[in-house]
Order: C-alpha cells, then sequence, then structure tokens
C-alpha cells in the first residue's frame, strides 16, 4: 500500500512497502525508530509538524484512529480531477467530466476508470490513448460489444479498428507495421487463442501466471490495453484473468474500465489491481487482506481504501455529480452481432426473391399481394435480428443492474419479452396481455421498491402514459416503426419528477435490417406527421421506404453505416 500514519499513544506509526527513497525521507524525522517486529517505523509525538511535511511529501493517509487529532488534514472520498491541459484532436467533443477523467488518466497511466454506467467510459479511454499516442493498443472486451467498439473508435477518431478472426490470426500485427491499424480488439474468450503459445501446467497443478506460455505478440507488440468491463476478471483463479494479466505485464498503459461498484467489496480489488500493476506497487496481498478486508464483511478501512485508490490509480463519478454537463436525453447506439446470422441469411434470400419478382411485376393486384408477402418477410427480418440479440441485451441488463440501477427494456415480440422474463424471473412487466390493475401492480413495485431493479415492457402496452422515473436508463431490443414511438417509449422515464439525464440504449443486430430501420428513423423524423391515419398506415409507408432502400441494389452483407446518434 501507500504510506499509513495512524497515531498509537503518544507517538505516530509509519506503513509502508519498502523504497529506498522512503526509507531516506524517514530518517529525517527526529527520534524515528524501526520497528523489525512488523517492519514499521515509528516517530514520538512531538515530531507532528515535521511528520505533516513529511506526510505531504509522499501522499501519505492518515489512519481512523489519526482522524480526530488537531491539525490532521482528513482525506475525503472523493478526489479532484484535473483539468485537461492539451488538445487532444477527436472527430467529436467531451463533456467537460469526462475531460478531467482524461486529464487524469494521462496523470496515472495505469488506472480503473469505474464512472456509472452511461457516462462514457469508452470515450474517456479512447480520448485517453490518442493523448498519449500510446499505439498499438489492444482492446479486451466482452464478445458482444466488440463491433461497438470498433465503431466508437472509428466514431471519435476516424481510424479503423481491426476485430482480430481467423482470418488474421497469424498476421494481425502486420497491419500495424503498414500503418493500417492502431486499435485491436478482442473478446475475453479468444485472449488463448491469439496470445497463449502453450500452457505446461504439472498433472493435478493449480494453473498459475508462470505455466503459460505468451506469443511475442502479447507480450511484445502492444503499447496499452483497455480492458473493458475489467470486473469480469476480478477472480485470481480463472484462466481468463491469468491471460489478461500476462498480455498487460509491462505494459505502460493500462485501462480497466468498470461500472460495478467495487469499492464495498475489497477483495474483488485484487485481481484488478494486480492487473494494472498496482499490487504489489502500492499494497502487498496480505497487507491487502489484512488492512481492508476484515470483520464479518470482509470489509474495513473503506474511506482510507478510496482515498489511497483515488490517489494513485482509480475514479468514479455518478451521474448526481455531472449532472449540470449532461443533457436531458443522452441516446446510445450499441452495434452488435446477431446469434442467429444463418437464419437471418436464409430470410434475407427469401426477401430477395421477392424483390426481384415484385420489380419485375406489372398488374396493380399483383404487386400489392406481392408487397403484402414483403411486409411479412420485413417483419420476420426484424424478428430474427431481435431474437439474435438477446446474449448482448442480457449482458447489458447484468451489468447496469449489478451496479445498483434500475433498468426499463423494451420489446416487441412476445417471444423475446417471454426469455427475458424466463432469464430475469424478479423482474416485472408490462404486455399487452396485462390488465389494468397488473399494469399499475407493476408500476407500483418498480417505482417504490428498491430491490425491483428491471421492468420488461411492451411497447405498445407501455408505449405511452406510464411513468417509471425510478429510472433513467431505457433499452430498446425492437426499434419501433417511428421516431415519435421512440419518443414515447424513451418519455416514460423523462418526465415531470426525473431527476437524472435518461440514458436511452438501442441495441442494432450488425449487417441487419435494424440499421436500415434505423436510419430511416434518423432521415424522417417527423414520419408520423407526414402520414395521416392508422399506426397500420404508419407502418405501411416506413416499409415503402424500406423497400426503396433495398431496391437500390445494397447487399444485406453490404449494410450502411448507422448515423450519428447525436443526429437522432
Amino acid at each position: 500500500m501507500g504510506v499509513v500514519i495512524e497515531h498509537i499513544q503518544n507517538e505516530y506509526k509509519i506503513s509502508f512497502p519498502y523504497k529506498p527513497y522512503l526509507v531516506e525521507l524517514i530518517k529525517t524525522l527526529p527520534g524515528r525508530k524501526f520497528n523489525h517486529f512488523d517492519k514499521s517505523w515509528s516517530v514520538p509525538a512531538t515530531s507532528l509538524d515535521e511528520l505533516k511535511n513529511f506526510a505531504s511529501r509522499t501522499g501519505a493517509v492518515w489512519g481512523k484512529i489519526a482522524e480526530d487529532l488537531p491539525g490532521v488534514a482528513i482525506p475525503q472520498e472523493e478526489t479532484e480531477l484535473p483539468d485537461l491541459q492539451v488538445d487532444i484532436p477527436l472527430r467529436r467533443e467531451l463533456f467537460p467530466y469526462q475531460r478531467s477523467g482524461v486529464a487524469y488518466a494521462l496523470q496515472k497511466k495505469r488506472l480503473i476508470i469505474g464512472d456509472q454506467p452511461g457516462l462514457g467510459k469508452t470515450a474517456q479511454a479512447i480520448a485517453t490513448i490518442e493523448g498519449a499516442q500510446a499505439f498499438p493498443c489492444l482492446i479486451i472486451c466482452p464478445s458482444s460489444l466488440k463491433i461497438n467498439w470498433k465503431r466508437e473508435i472509428e466514431q471519435w477518431t476516424g481510424k479503423e479498428a481491426m476485430i482480430l478472426d481467423d482470418r488474421t490470426r497469424l498476421n494481425f500485427h502486420f497491419y500495424y507495421q503498414a500503418g493500417l491499424n492502431q486499435y485491436f480488439i478482442v473478446n475475453y474468450e479468444s485472449l488463448k487463442k491469439y496470445f497463449v503459445e502453450k500452457i505446461d501446467k504439472p498433472k493435478n497443478a493449480k494453473l498459475r501466471l508462470n505455466h503459460i506460455h505468451f506469443k511475442k505478440v502479447a507480450t511484445g507488440m502492444f503499447n496499452s490495453v483497455v480492458i473493458d468491463e475489467s470486473h469480469r476478471v476480478k477472480s485470481v483463479s480463472t484462466q481468463q484473468t491469468k491471460f489478461t494479466k500476462g498480455i498487460c505485464n509491462g505494459k505502460d498503459w493500462i485501462l480497466a474500465l468498470t461500472g460495478t461498484p467495487v469499492i464495498n467489496k475489497p477483495k474483488d480489488l485484487i485481481s484488478q489491481l494486480g492487473i494494472i500493476g498496482r499490487i504489489p506497487e502500492l499494497f502487498s496481498y496480505s497487507q491487502f487482506v489484512n488492512r481492508y478486508c476484515s470483520g464479518p464483511r470482509e470489509a474495513s478501512n473503506l474511506k482510507e481504501l478510496n482515498q489511497v485508490l483515488n490517489s494513485h490509480c482509480f475514479y468514479r463519478r455518478d451521474k448526481s455529480k455531472v449532472l449540470k454537463d449532461l443533457p436531458a436525453k443522452v441516446r446510445q447506439v450499441i452495434v452488435c452481432d446477431i446469434d442467429t446470422r444463418k437464419e437471418y441469411h436464409d430470410a434475407m434470400r427469401d426477401l430477395e426473391k421477392y424483390l426481384q419478382e415484385y420489380r419485375g411485376a406489372t398488374d396493380a393486384q399483383i404487386i400489392k399481394a406481392m408487397r403484402g408477402k414483403i411486409m411479412v418477410e420485413i417483419g420476420i427480418l426484424k424478428n430474427i435480428s431481435a431474437r439474435g440479440k438477446i446474449e448482448a441485451v442480457r449482458e447489458f441488463i447484468d451489468d447496469t443492474t449489478s451496479s445498483g440501477e434500475k433498468l426499463v427494456v423494451f420489446a416487441h415480440l412476445k417471444e423475446i419479452i417471454g426469455k427475458l422474463k424466463e432469464a430475469y424471473p424478479k423482474a416485472v412487466t408490462i404486455t399487452g396481455e396485462d390488465s389494468t390493475y397488473q399494469r399499475q401492480d407493476a408500476v407500483d413495485q418498480f417505482q417504490n421498491d428498491p430491490s425491483c431493479k428491471l421492468i420488461i415492457c411492451s411497447t405498445k402496452a407501455a408505449g405511452v402514459g406510464l411513468t417509471l422515473t425510478a429510472s433513467s436508463r431505457v433499452c430498446f431490443i425492437e426499434l419501433p416503426w417511428t421516431y415519435a414511438d421512440c419518443e414515447q417509449a424513451e418519455d416514460r422515464c423523462h418526465r415531470i419528477g426525473q431527476v437524472d439525464s435518461v440514458m436511452c440504449t438501442y441495441f442494432l443486430g450488425d449487417q441487419t435490417i435494424d440499421q436500415k430501420i434505423y436510419k430511416l428513423i434518423l432521415e424522417k423524423k417527423d414520419i408520423a406527421r407526414q402520414v395521416t391515419g392508422s399506426q397500420e398506415e404508419i407502418e405501411e409507408n416506413v416499409v415503402s421506404q424500406l423497400i426503396d432502400l433495398f431496391n437500390q441494389g445494397h447487399e444485406a452483407s453490404k449494410e450502411s453505416k448507422v448515423f450519428e446518434v447525436n443526429n437522432f
């Protein structure tokens, strides 16, 4: 750990990991003594003035026992982050609080960025790597977020990021050497495939880091590593944790991103601190456990731990602290791969067949009949894409609710709502099958019960009239047909009584009809006003424009990029 000072009877006890420069400094204190038993130092109470000077020079933390001493500055739980003094060329503007986070990261280099979900940890990490010019950079993230990381890097920097796959398994490093790519993205489950040469663990032995032999590209190629959702490597015993640690060893820049609070579960921090190289730099394992993992809750001296981390390698803000920097609504797009790809391609071929016949038809009755069939085929594509996003959405739900936040999820298909309800049996739901009494009961439970973190809503049944301001997070698995429908659903949270900025997250299947519909919604925000009549007429008008898009000759595998989320 760092330097800790405690007041015990008529003297001060000073503890720290051995570092020659600290020993030289402490030898300047009058009356100092070395305690061989616990390897600590002590100075008499008469040396308080000199000790304060020593503390200010070393960033020492005063232990709880010293809190009531006159003249001792007790560390606060929050540390003022610095201002960003350098100009980082980015294509988009950082919020002021994000600029402060980047400034801190540029100072510390190896740290945990613990901002609340929705505050833009991804943007801060990209800006830090750009500001440090710490290339090449490896992004380690959940599989469902690989495409989103690629998209975010391109939007913020204009640079092409590479997702590692079997085609580039043996030669991806050449792309950096050729100046084609500076960012490389891999999911946790593939670390062994791309970066491990062999494992020579003895039979019946526990896997240790020195059993793993890494490829040269893992140990020598990257100057920086970003570890997204780093709480996934909080267990020191898993293979993924050991692979991540081995890849990060010796790196100058390591950014671990997690929105899940860990300060009340100190043991969860041990692995993450080890990965960013802060154990044993700040703490030895035994010191950390003895000092911060004691008591029935295995949590002790948390204020001190918070200050030590804030001073060296950790920051976290929640929305209430940065609300002045945020707009009333923030929209986020997560583009994810679907696990129903083959089924989607088969359905796409059927649609293309009907489109070819539709374009060649001449009789008005035939065209009308075929057009109805095309609408059905488009609905099938939407359904297949929605089913293929379930796992990605579940990861998002888990990360959001585990951070203590409530979440409103909108879907259309009964099948999707049913699968989510099966996965989250404690969640409440609002569907078209619920009575008025059941709906109100679900709303009341979500609004008033702190333990009720998730409500799963049918877009049609819950898209208007309800108040769900207990949450400032809204997630869409399936897209409504119009911009107005999107806004109506978002406004279940963005209503009178909401004190937070509302984060609206849209999941789009990569290279699917989702992207076409989303693009169309952005281009035709006023479509609901342009078309009079029933919802069916509005939907038919949107489908007409979708047919026009398909008829322009775009293949399903060459989807156009989604418009910037800020255009929404």
